[in-house]
């Protein structure tokens, strides 16, 4: 048997890395900061990508695909953007190797150097606008509707499985609108569509809000967010959506002639979730014993593990077992019968609860006898014995079972950490506790920074549903009509 899993609570961040690695899901590369997804992982991963995808589908969008390379020139076009990213791009200078006439190998080939450099996408507005200003004339070209699934490269200095590496996999849409209402209402859509996949998909309970402006995305004059609370108490952004004005269409010269037929610039949004979810989904959920899994997401929902001793007993059993299986599969179940003889049973059961499978039907001879089956529960880790008739659809409810108590399991866990706190020395206590704290700012970007260094904690977003509340900044004591989050963070 391998060693236990390290503890959430004697040293989370080492739990963390030990489940991505003992359940399977990626590991690092032989490129810093970059991760191999292995088959386990990215089964996730496509469960999430389908589901997003049929959300973007169903509310207008199309997926289209643009270039891995954009021109230097493009970055620079739009100002805040440009500088927002320089620190890390990754820049393309050259188009050839050639033999090193010193010695052995490759050297870059000093006359195949590149007319103007190309940056490898860190995101896609340039480079999308470029190609607007070419589709979009009248206002009956718009509004555009496009997402992309795309790879993005932003070369991060400190690097971790999921949450933060340099190459990472992502969906962006990318908008543009005849007016500004129409776009904001995009954004603000789709950010409904992020916190619904999230609550619905992943289990995962999250606060609409939107950014400070020091937090926003850089070139957006709104980016609004969902935020979620992990297991340690920390944040995780987990998904944004930025009204960008016309900013794109400015830099781009993307201009339509409007229903009073005269020039005016597009409006755009821009919105995104990456394989970041894939850490909010490890961390917000899995226990000391491994994975925990949401059923919507899970790449084998249920797994069927026979107990026997001879040929003739696997045989009773299988027999047994398939209609239970077709049964199972006939309700859109994925189901795994694992009857393979090379490991035993208890070394079975151990791996598919670390792996996270929400449900575990087991199957002896002595279960034969008597008609019943042992049915286990990755979420509570119970386990009871029902009869076999009607198995699969008593599965079937357990299954939405499973997906509601994990996410009432995360909603009761960020309920139980978040405090409202009304004075500095507090504050400052708490936030070495963890969780999120709901306080009142004065709305400057000097007080933000000031709590930042201080403390470490940003503002993670101001939610959309705060209630206008007459209060002192928690730092300066100056007015201020609202509580925001703050907490530190991922």
């Amino acid at each position: 048997m391998s060693k236990a899993l390290p503890k959430r609570s004697e040293n989370y961040s080492e739990w963390y890395n030990e489940i991505v690695k003992r359940a399977d899901l990626a590991e690092n590369s032989a490129v810093r900061g970059c991760m191999v997804i292995k088959p386990y992982g990215f089964a996730i991963w496509e469960k999430m990508q389908r589901a997003l995808d049929d959300m973007f589908k169903a509310t207008g969008h199309q997926n289209a695909y643009f270039p891995l390379f954009v021109p230097k020139s493009f970055l620079e076009k739009e100002e805040e953007h440009a500088e927002g990213f320089a620190k890390e791009c990754a820049v393309v200078t050259h188009y050839r190797l050639k033999t090193n006439p010193d010695g052995p190998g490759l050297i870059v080939d000093p006359a195949a150097k590149l007319e103007e450099e190309l940056i490898i996408r860190p995101t896609s507005e340039a480079i999308i606008w470029n190609a607007y200003r070419g589709w979009i004339q009248s206002w009956r070209d718009l509004p555009i509707l496009v997402n992309q699934w795309a790879n993005i490269v932003r070369w991060e200095m400190r690097t971790r499985i999921f949450l933060r590496t340099a190459e990472f996999l992502w969906q962006e849409g990318h908008t543009a609108h005849a007016t500004k209402q129409e776009a904001i209402e995009e954004t603000e859509r789709m950010l409904g569509v992020y916190a619904d996949f999230a609550e619905n998909w992943i289990a995962l309970p999250v606060i609409k809000g939107y950014k400070s402006p020091a937090e926003r995305f850089a070139g957006a004059e709104e980016t609004y967010c969902i935020e979620a609370m992990m297991q340690d108490g920390k944040a995780l952004q987990s998904g944004t959506s930025h009204f960008l004005g016309q900013n794109f269409a400015k830099a781009f010269d993307v201009k339509f002639v409007n229903k009073e037929n005269e020039l005016e610039y597009a409006w755009a949004t821009s919105w995104g979730v990456s394989t970041r979810l894939m850490g909010a989904l490890i961390m917000a959920h899995s226990d000391d014993n491994g994975l925990v899994l949401p059923p919507k997401l899970a790449p084998i929902q249920v797994v069927i593990v026979p107990i026997y001793k001879t040929p003739e007993d696997l045989a009773a059993i299988s027999a047994v077992i398939e209609p239970i299986e077709a049964g199972l599969k006939a309700r859109g179940i994925s189901v795994k019968y694992d009857d393979d003889d090379k490991q035993r049973s208890g070394w079975k059961f151990a791996e598919y609860e670390l792996k996270g499978v929400p449900v575990r039907l087991a199957l002896g001879k002595r279960d034969l006898e008597a008609g019943s089956i042992e049915v286990a529960r990755r979420d509570t880790l119970t386990k009871e014995t029902r009869p076999i008739e009607g198995i699969a659809e008593h599965v079937e409810g357990l299954l939405n079972e499973i997906q509601a108590n994990i996410y009432a399991k995360a909603l009761k866990f960020r309920e139980e950490h978040t405090y409202k706190v009304d004075t500095w020395d507090e504050f400052v206590r708490q936030i070495e506790e963890g969780g999120f704290i709901l306080a009142h700012w004065d709305g400057t970007a000097e007080t933000e920074e000031k709590i930042k260094e201080e403390t470490k904690a940003t503002i993670r977003c101001i939610p959309l549903d705060a209630p206008t509340e007459e209060g002192a900044c928690v730092y300066t004591g100056k007015p201020s009509s609202r509580r925001v989050v703050f907490a530190r963070a991922y």
